[in-house]
């Protein structure tokens, strides 16, 4: 019996453009995700591994639109092919069947590791480059999430005694935003 090939597709925001990933590619179902690698919660590559089946072929276009670390990558690819699904990584031209040999897997773990090692080069360079600018007094940050406005109500609320975990809720921030804004407004310590 001949399974059916499936596609997965991450792209990191939404701009991107998912259709170049898999676009020469003949597949019966493309799942696509649009979210960070590093986001643990992909709903997609999820039903992805609820739904292939013994025989399938899961197309990708390469190990870092699977994966963003080499354990996840492993993980994700034994899981599957021990299963009876196929995996296909279309830029590094590599397919794992489960009945791989030593060297498909010792190209899966090298492959995987300067995956895991350009990423790493990237954000290293994007840190440096944000320090300079900040130095030069180019950079301003990420945008702010409230207005003054709302800035100071959220301190004010947060002074009365409300939760930080209701006010990150009720402003649509994480805790650890409402912590930035009263440590500005000087409510909390540094340490927490």
């Amino acid at each position: 019996m001949v399974g059916q090939r499936i596609g997965y597709v991450r792209v990191s925001s939404l701009d991107q453009n998912e259709k170049r990933q898999l676009e020469s590619q003949v597949l019966d179902r493309v799942f696509t995700d649009k979210a960070s690698g590093r986001d643990t919660a992909r709903p997609q590559l999820t039903e992805l591994l609820r739904f292939v089946r013994d025989g399938d072929t899961v197309v990708v276009h390469s190990m870092d639109r699977l994966a963003r670390n080499l354990d996840d990558l492993r993980a994700l690819v034994q899981g599957l092919t021990s299963r009876g699904v196929r995996v296909e990584f279309i830029k590094e031209q590599l397919v794992f069947t489960g009945e791989d040999s030593p060297m498909a897997n010792l190209m899966l773990s090298v492959m995987g590791a300067f995956a895991e090692f350009e990423r790493s080069l990237i954000r290293e360079r994007q840190r440096e480059g944000i320090a300079l600018a900040q130095q030069r007094g180019v950079y301003k940050g990420r945008k702010r999430t409230l207005t003054p406005e709302r800035a100071a109500e959220l301190v004010e609320r947060a002074s009365s005694g409300v939760p930080k975990v209701t006010l990150a809720r009720d402003y649509g921030i994480s805790r650890e935003t409402v912590y930035q804004y009263l440590r500005q407004a000087k409510l909390v310590n540094p340490s927490g």
